[in-house]
């Protein structure tokens, strides 16, 4: 499968909704071993809140080899290529070291708390 991201969102990969959109079309194909292509052809600004839906929350059940594996990305400059690295890392830490997990979903509870 290959899906062209701008076609799916448009030039800019900013927001969580988007990255769930993306999220809820690739999850199926991957998680039953298909290879899926991401082509950011035109595509020209980036944030982790994207990623993070996009692809981070597919490491809750697909180890990161087979992520790693089966994801590729196309034409996708520098900048997003590192977000999406760190997103992907970041993302196996939390899914795959429950100690880790507990002190950031510590930390988010503690924040939430705070701006009330």
């Amino acid at each position: 499968m290959i899906l062209s991201i701008k076609n799916q969102i448009g030039p800019r990969c900013i927001i969580m909704e988007d990255g769930q959109r993306i999220y809820e079309i690739i999850h199926g194909p991957l998680k039953k071993g298909e290879t899926v292509t991401l082509d950011f052809e035109g595509v020209r600004q980036f944030a982790s809140p994207f990623f993070n839906f996009a692809i981070g929350q597919l490491l809750k059940d697909i180890p990161e080899v087979d992520l790693r594996r089966l994801l590729q990305i196309e034409n996708i400059n520098e900048t997003g290529n590192l977000v999406v690295e760190r997103v992907i890392e970041n993302a196996a830490k939390y899914h795959g070291e429950l100690d880790y997990r507990k002190i950031v979903d510590d930390m988010l509870e503690q924040q939430a708390k705070e701006s009330l």
